[in-house]
């Protein structure tokens, strides 16, 4: 047997931990001095504490580390357990860092609220085309609403489109309008690819509308991608013209690195 202390210095735990946890029945020792009430531990019992700390350190709180460990589970279930653990705090991490992006966007955009430039804005005449891809209604226009929408398409569209053996002409587009059955603020979201004229097996055909555009070049991450749509927004709103509430963004540069990439934002305007 080893004491208390040994346990604690082989498992990197403290000691007052073991005596918690002893205390609530977690881990007993195997036996205590009945003169002196020094614990005493089985080496095999680290096996236990192991996965105790392991459960604890994943979220779990004790009362569940207890009702885990005491079913004995095998080390290929506990793996498997941990590991469902671990994907779900990865994506929960993944989560608030893009919160975190969006938040500094929204500061940056509030920051610049008094010197947001309209130098770099251009009109442009769109004539309609032919695309294919897929659509998905989504509660706003924002980066926030639009982001978990359209992302997960885009796998589905590659996929699709490479088993039709079919090349892209041009860049990507995602086309925005307004859908009022879904919400007052909902959007129609369209994720698309000019092929030409082939139809694509599980991929919908969408005429992507012609129109006049207000235009900016956005360099960097889609997360920020809102700041371009103000400028955009006001400059329409400036001029005495008329937002229809579509917008597009055309993916000219896309690289692994987010912020390396190039996206002309345009949303329609009448006159």
């Amino acid at each position: 047997m080893i004491t208390i202390g040994d346990l604690a210095s082989l498992a990197r735990v403290s000691v007052r931990m073991l005596r918690h946890y002893d205390a609530i029945g977690l881990l007993t020792p195997a036996h205590v001095d009945p003169h002196t009430s020094y614990r005493y531990y089985d080496l095999d019992q680290l096996r236990r504490l192991n996965r105790i700390v392991a459960l604890k350190d994943l979220g779990f709180t004790l009362e569940a580390v207890g009702r885990i460990v005491d079913d004995e589970l095998t080390g290929d279930d506990l793996r498997t357990l941990l590991r469902t653990r671990q994907a779900e705090i990865a994506a929960s991490i993944a989560a608030e860092e893009h919160r975190l992006a969006r938040v500094a966007a929204r500061i940056r955009i509030i920051e610049s609220e008094n010197a947001m430039t309209t130098a770099h804005i251009t009109t442009t005449v769109v004539t309609p085309v032919r695309h294919v891809g897929l659509t998905a209604v989504a509660e706003s226009a924002t980066s926030e609403a639009v982001g978990p929408v359209i992302q997960p398409m885009y796998p589905r569209i590659i996929e699709a489109l490479t088993a039709a053996g079919a090349t892209p002409t041009g860049p990507s587009v995602a086309y925005y309008r307004p859908e009022p059955t879904a919400g007052e603020e909902a959007v129609r979201v369209h994720a698309t690819f000019p092929v030409g004229d082939v139809d694509i097996a599980g991929l919908a055909t969408i005429d992507l509308p012609g129109g006049e555009y207000a235009s900016i070049i956005h360099t960097g991450s889609m997360d920020t991608v809102d700041s371009a749509y103000q400028q955009l927004n006001r400059w329409v709103t400036d001029q005495g013209l008329h937002l229809t509430g579509e917008g597009r963004e055309i993916y000219l540069e896309m690289s692994d690195d987010p912020a390396d990439w190039v996206t002309e934002v345009q949303v329609a305007f009448t006159r």
